[in-house]
């Protein structure tokens, strides 16, 4: 019998937990957390009072996507079928909640366990590199709950944000490693990217990047940067309550602005809808979008994220930020798909819905700056 987990099932979950791997085991905390308080299910195989394998899956807040985290089945009863059954619940409670699509993990040298889930419909289409803690790469599967799904390849490299403020740098660093493989990815660069481009946008504390001072940075590096606009107005400026610090943003901004100009950075105040945004993702531009955080964290923060690819059911993500204490990994920020609905709300910050795109290019032989 397929159940949900308890909270008493953890000591025989630990007993699984021991026996199926070496590293990277899930701790007593992490087992109770997931039972009580994270965005996941776990479902176990029981028989005779006696649990004899489980599956974790987590599900994303914003994204249409779910992922398993865990399998494991008793050594004494493998198989039997019970991974298959387990997996299969998976894809149906995933089903349940609307998702679209199911996402695995396994290590590259873990042959048996890729099998397994080729055998029910995943495709690799990713690797992570130094994933486990015996620095191992991991494979990323993927299956489409829908028959009309598609899979997709990416070739946006990923880099994590080091601090909360330095969303803007990471993005750029990811658009930037994907026309020119020698750029550099370190928290160096994050800071000094971050220095060049901060556009003083004091909500609380520290501040972060605007959109001209991304593109200025991307120029400075020989890349070609265009940037769209909703409005002329300052941008973020109505989140700050003090006549001095709006004062200080907007000149800050228009200083900015200036020299995007001297440049020759197009600044165009029109939004990008969605097609648009696609055909210049066909054109070989990657775009940094600046997104309201309320759908993906809860909190109202002005966040950067890179689009790697659209289709016509969803716009594809790296987030560079990931939550770890809620229990998040590298692959819940990689290639996020989101519902074109859910991203056109989420594309724009505050009561006026700004908007902001930072479009990358590599440069051209006969390009006006650099």
């Amino acid at each position: 019998m397929i159940r949900t987990a308890q909270l008493s099932d953890i000591p025989q979950l630990l007993l699984l937990e021991n026996q199926s791997f070496e590293s990277d085991r899930i701790s007593p905390r992490q087992f109770r957390y997931h039972l009580t308080k994270a965005r996941s299910l776990t479902l176990v195989y029981e028989q005779d009072g006696k649990l004899h394998g489980y599956v974790m899956l987590f599900f994303s807040r914003v994204t249409s996507v779910a992922r398993i985290y865990s399998v494991a089945v008793d050594p004494e009863a493998r198989g039997r079928g019970i991974a298959r059954a387990l997996i299969a619940a998976a894809e149906t409670a995933a089903l349940e909640r609307s998702k679209t699509s199911i996402r695995i993990e396994t290590r590259e040298d873990n042959i048996p366990s890729q099998q397994l889930f080729k055998s029910h419909g995943y495709r690799p289409f990713d690797q992570i590199l130094d994933y486990y803690e015996d620095h191992e790469a991991a494979v990323r599967m993927e299956k489409n709950l829908h028959p009309e799904g598609s899979q997709k390849s990416f070739s946006v490299p990923y880099y994590p944000q080091s601090l909360e403020f330095t969303c803007g740098p990471a993005c750029l660093m990811m658009a930037m490693k994907a026309h020119n493989p020698d750029q550099e990815l370190s928290l160096r660069e994050e800071l000094r990217l971050w220095r060049e481009a901060t556009t003083i946008f004091m909500t609380s504390g520290i501040g972060g990047c605007g959109p001209q001072g991304l593109a200025l940075a991307a120029v400075r590096r020989g890349f070609n940067a265009e940037i769209y606009l909703n409005s002329s107005k300052t941008l973020l400026i109505d989140s700050v309550r003090s006549i001095e610090k709006k004062q200080i943003m907007a000149l800050v901004e228009e200083d900015m602005t200036e020299q995007c100009g001297q440049q020759g950075i197009p600044i165009h105040h029109r939004p990008l809808s969605l097609k648009q945004l696609k055909a210049h993702l066909k054109e070989g531009a990657i775009p940094l979008v600046l997104i309201s955080s309320w759908a993906i964290y809860q909190e109202r923060f002005p966040h950067w994220v890179v689009v790697i690819g659209m289709d016509n059911r969803f716009v594809y993500a790296h987030d560079p930020f990931i939550e770890h204490e809620k229990g998040e990994t590298l692959a819940d920020s990689l290639a996020m798909p989101i519902a074109h609905v859910d991203f056109k709300r989420m594309a724009r910050y505050g009561k006026k819905g700004q908007r902001a795109v930072v479009l990358i290019r590599p440069a051209t032989k006969d390009a006006a700056h650099g």
